[in-house]
């Protein structure tokens, strides 16, 4: 009954739902092993957001330093005293703020009391992207500030966006940002303002990460679901094959017909038949 199974057309479509099958299950498991590595990033930064403040030296490299920071390192709290640097102050645009729309980070170079500085990133102001320049935003407090803040790393954009062109980036980076500044910058990353005294209100600070799962879960479930999908289909498609409905046509051809016989053989023989012996009966007559 399912001998059509081994006819080519069968197994080349077997190969192919099995090779679909296959990929479905290949891409949830890798929606899972994208949460997995979500929910393990997210318990690091539950940790650095609710641990102590630690000394600026313990998660930036050395100024001038070409190191990374450690992924570890990622939203920790950091503490450090300094006094802003307003005239290289850095404008980072497009920087959209959910419920707030358009505007830009405001980075300003914090100098330390042995002249070296760690930027930070004092927080977004609306605007229309582009429209901004280092003249249009809020200054700093001026005078000795001690800032807590969130130890970011520097991204990883391209030259061209993380180096100043008249006072503006597309993304952060110390070491793009350091080529336009007078003095040694601390490396590997910035800081996010938490807060600092004395304060300034006139920026939105920045904002903690989600820490949600995201949505791998559900997705990893969908592709599964899809591959199970293939193979329930192909049985099912194989079974209707073995199994046609009468007067529907299958792969190997149309289903003979197992209906009544012909009109004439119900009445007892052909037209012919029945013509030749009426004319016997006539003849005898």
């Amino acid at each position: 009954m399912y001998r059509f199974l081994l006819t080519r057309r069968w197994l080349a479509f077997a190969l192919f739902v099995v090779a679909l099958a296959a990929v479905c299950l290949r891409l949830g498991a890798w929606q899972f092993d994208r949460l997995d590595e979500r929910q393990a990033r997210n318990e690091v930064t539950r940790h650095n957001l609710s641990a102590d403040p630690v000394d600026l030296t313990d998660v930036a490299a050395a100024p001038g330093s070409t190191a990374t920071s450690d992924p570890d390192d990622e939203w920790r709290q950091v503490e450090v005293r300094g006094t802003y640097d307003p005239d290289h102050q850095i404008v980072v645009k497009y920087q959209t703020r959910e419920n707030h729309g358009p505007g830009v980070e405001i980075v300003t170079p914090l100098v330390t009391a042995d002249g070296t500085a760690v930027l930070v990133d004092r927080g977004w102001v609306a605007s229309a992207n582009t429209a901004a320049s280092p003249d249009d935003v809020p200054e700093p407090v001026g005078g000795e500030v001690e800032v807590v803040g969130w130890w970011r790393a520097d991204s990883t954009a391209e030259t061209s966006a993380v180096v100043p062109d008249d006072g503006q980036v597309r993304a952060i980076s110390s070491a793009g940002i350091a080529e336009s500044l007078p003095y040694a910058v601390y490396a590997g990353g910035y800081l996010a303002l938490e807060s600092q005294r004395p304060g300034d209100d006139a920026l939105l600070t920045p904002t903690v990460p989600d820490l949600g799962q995201g949505p791998h879960f559900f997705y990893g479930l969908q592709w599964w679901f899809f591959a199970l999908l293939a193979l329930v289909g192909f049985v099912w498609f194989a079974w209707s094959e073995a199994h046609p409905r009468p007067g529907r046509t299958t792969a190997r051809g149309p289903r003979p017909s197992a209906g009544p016989p012909a009109t004439s053989e119900r009445a007892g023989g052909s037209p012919v038949d029945r013509e030749h012996h009426a004319g016997e009966v006539r003849s005898g007559g």
